[in-house]
């Protein structure tokens, strides 16, 4: 089982998507605890995002390992939920590109990391209306809504979300973190937001702190 665990570490490590799947399976296969092994490539992701954050990797060795947990994170998954065991969620995150943007590479790391570091994650897709964005932070109760934008002309619609979040009054049992190219701090600031990502490793912890959970 040892094997099984360092060799889901490796793919995730030496970013092999191509055989991501396939060690997953084996892994499962070769009797390795499904809790053990998600628990495996969670460490691998977050020892890439370290290195990312210090500058010993780039952004396409992110893109890169974010795909292969993409691939393997399902196939561990459907194997604790046919095992019936549990695996605790840190809470409920609601994201998505803001309307107007059809960027999703950025969006889809952070919705990866997440749910590799144990959020249930309701994933909107790209070109999300404000509506939906409410609707979902609604219907899901969810912890956090996080919001992407890669235009300087669609960042504005993050402000808009906020203040519809305001209107309908459920924008104290949410919290917000923005993200993506001209967003900034100060931009994070001035529009009412909790929290601001930088990077897609730095989007998780973010949302990490602003609920309490030790990194």
């Amino acid at each position: 089982m040892a094997d099984s665990i360092q060799s889901l570490k490796d793919v995730v490590l030496d970013f092999d998507i191509d055989r991501a799947e396939e060690v997953a399976r084996n892994a499962i296969d070769s009797g390795t605890d499904p809790l053990l092994a998600a628990a495996a490539l969670t460490d691998a992701i977050r020892q890439v995002g370290d290195a990312f954050g210090k500058g010993d990797l780039f952004l396409p060795d992110l893109v890169c390992a974010s795909e292969v947990l993409k691939k393997a994170f399902p196939i561990v998954n459907d194997a604790i939920e046919k095992k019936g065991a549990t695996q605790e969620s840190l809470g409920k995150v609601v994201i998505g590109t803001v309307f107007g943007d059809i960027h999703s590479i950025g969006k889809g790391m952070v919705s990866t990391l997440l749910y590799a570091a144990g959020f249930k994650v309701i994933d909107l897709g790209i070109n999300v209306k404000g509506e939906d964005f409410l609707k979902a932070v609604k219907d899901e109760n969810a912890n956090v809504l996080a919001m992407s934008a890669l235009l300087t002309t669609t960042a504005m619609e993050q402000k808009k979300v906020i203040e519809g979040l305001k209107e309908a009054g459920i924008r104290d049992r949410v919290k917000v973190v923005v993200g993506g190219s001209p967003i900034n701090q100060e931009f994070a600031d001035s529009i009412g937001a909790d929290g601001y990502g930088s990077t897609a490793p730095e989007g998780v912890k973010v949302v990490k702190r602003l609920l309490g959970i030790k990194d």
